[in-house]
């Protein structure tokens, strides 16, 4: 099964970066970049997609105006929201109309192949089936097993590690890159980008790309409360 999928993206760096990164996950295919809702909507009026990964910020029409037109008009696609809008007004209406997931910016690789990789499967185990049972539906489509909220860390964090850098981010002032607080706490970059990923996700950090002229774009970090207390699990 191969998915065809359409960019709607009016900044042509993120553009390019989606396009990278949809390149590196087999079963999807491009069929076009657009950078606003006029040409998309023009673009699937003649094609088929199955897939938009859409933004929210554009000229003219943004990206829930979008969205909206795509179910009044029964286009028999997928959206899945890439965008720097992380206010619950804007999360709510993705969810209400329906995205199929919801992507921050900026965001690594990981999670753009995990978004783009529940789709699949849940695209293809729809196509397979003619009838549905409960279990098959909380397992492919709702994704709920009975699991108990994870007590434990993500695989190659260490809680040692992660009460150390928490610190170095309390000790710190204003906005900070993966590398500088590499070298306060003393690992890799790669490491760091880890760590500090996690903290974003449990609400600790905010993060906001920077576009240079030249080269790749960098992720600076602030710390969202300081006098947060954190857990550190096992």
């Amino acid at each position: 099964m191969t998915i065809r999928v359409l960019i709607v993206e009016d900044d042509p760096m993120v553009a390019e970066l989606n396009r990278r990164f949809l390149e590196k996950i087999e079963g999807f295919t491009l069929t076009a970049i657009v950078r606003n809702g006029d040409e998309a909507l023009a673009f699937l009026q003649e094609n088929r997609v199955e897939l938009v990964l859409l933004d929210v910020f554009m000229p003219g029409m943004n990206g829930f105006e979008l969205l909206a037109a795509i179910r009044r008009q029964q286009y028999k696609t997928d959206v899945i929201l890439v965008t720097a809008a992380r206010d619950k007004q804007s999360v709510q209406a993705a969810l209400r109309q329906g995205a199929a997931d919801y992507l921050i910016k900026p965001f690594e690789f990981e999670r753009f192949q995990t978004a783009l990789t529940n789709y699949k499967q849940r695209a293809e185990f729809m196509e397979t089936q003619t009838d549905f049972n409960q279990v098959a539906l909380d397992e492919q489509v709702f994704r709920q097993n009975g699991t108990t909220e994870k007590s434990e860390l993500p695989k190659g964090l260490d809680r040692h590690t992660l009460k150390r850098v928490w610190e170095c981010i309390v000790a710190s002032t204003g906005e900070f890159t993966a590398e500088t607080m590499a070298g306060y706490v003393g690992i890799s970059q790669v490491s760091m980008r880890k760590y500090l990923k996690y903290l974003e996700v449990e609400g600790l950090l905010t993060v906001k790309i920077s576009y240079g002229a030249v080269g790749r774009p960098i992720s600076k970090y602030r710390c969202t409360n300081e006098k947060s207390t954190i857990k550190f699990p096992d």
